[in-house]
């Protein structure tokens, strides 16, 4: 019995041990950042570290220079802008073996910070932030996925700014149009240090003999006629005979007029449902 019970006892010890390795192993071993893959490539101002397996003397941090390029122990400059990590790894340890520093190196790269190869997206999106393009061929539904999409506040206009072979590039991109046949080309390429910006969707405004008054978001070609269901409808008080609208002008002057039901809805329009005479 008390063998069992001994035996019992060194088998739970074994077991905490195993757990409490790999408990560390979790913790304490460097891992890529969660946004980037091997997939990531390397950009100007992103910070590094260089590991090789047994050699802790060839251990470097370093950022990426603003030509691509770093400079490594025994090996010198080389060119890592660009390149993924898969490949920059290669390239080190093509490096150590050809001028015969170490045998058989087994290099990695874990990336410390990302500043280069990323863009920033602002505005009306359920995660606002700044995000790495792990390809080069990432296009503008990939980064707002990324940012968890148009929040139901958001303008169907995206706004890209950046910069295009040295000169400013903006761009309004009608992002529902993306989707719809012979629009593909909107979805354009963005690029590293591009701003994507979401504005709040335009609203309008009614009031009066309606059910429920207040402001409502402006969805595309809508009628006076739409506006008026989202709103709940004329009120047992109310007529939709003289709907009144106040609009801004060229100008930013407000003008009042008439409005039929079949009229469309601008931003920012102020819609008057008045009282019944009878």
């Amino acid at each position: 019995m008390e063998a069992l019970f001994s035996y019992v006892m060194q088998l739970t010890q074994m077991r905490t041990k195993i757990v409490l390795g790999l408990l560390t192993l979790i913790l304490f071993t460097p891992v890529r950042a969660e946004v980037a893959g091997l997939n990531y490539r390397l950009a100007p101002g992103d910070a590094i570290r260089i590991n090789v397996f047994q050699q802790p003397d060839l251990t470097l941090d370093t950022r990426i220079s603003e030509n691509g390029s770093i400079t490594y122990p025994l090996i010198g400059s080389l060119q890592l802008g660009g390149e993924t990590l898969a490949a920059a790894e290669q390239q080190i340890a093509a490096g150590l073996r050809q001028g015969k520093y170490v045998k058989d190196p087994q290099v990695t790269i874990t990336l410390l910070e990302i500043r280069g190869n990323q863009v920033s997206v602002l505005g009306q999106v359920s995660r606002p932030g700044r995000f790495p393009l792990e390809t080069q061929k990432t296009r503008l539904s990939d980064v707002l996925a990324m940012a968890g999409g148009v929040t139901d506040s958001g303008s169907d206009i995206v706004v890209v700014s950046g910069i295009r072979e040295g000169r400013p590039f903006h761009r309004e991109v009608d992002f529902p149009a993306i989707f719809a046949q012979g629009e593909r080309n909107a979805n354009i390429l963005v690029a590293g240090g591009d701003v994507i910006f979401v504005d709040k969707a335009p609203v309008y405004y009614i009031y009066g003999e309606v059910q429920r008054p207040g402001v409502y978001r402006v969805e595309r070609n809508m009628t006076v006629q739409q506006a008026l269901a989202q709103g709940g409808g004329v009120s047992l008080r109310g007529t939709d005979n003289g709907i009144k609208v106040y609009r801004k002008d060229a100008k930013g002057d407000v003008e009042l007029k008439e409005s039929e039901l079949y009229d469309l809805v601008r931003a920012d329009d102020v819609i008057y449902i008045r009282e019944s005479l009878f």
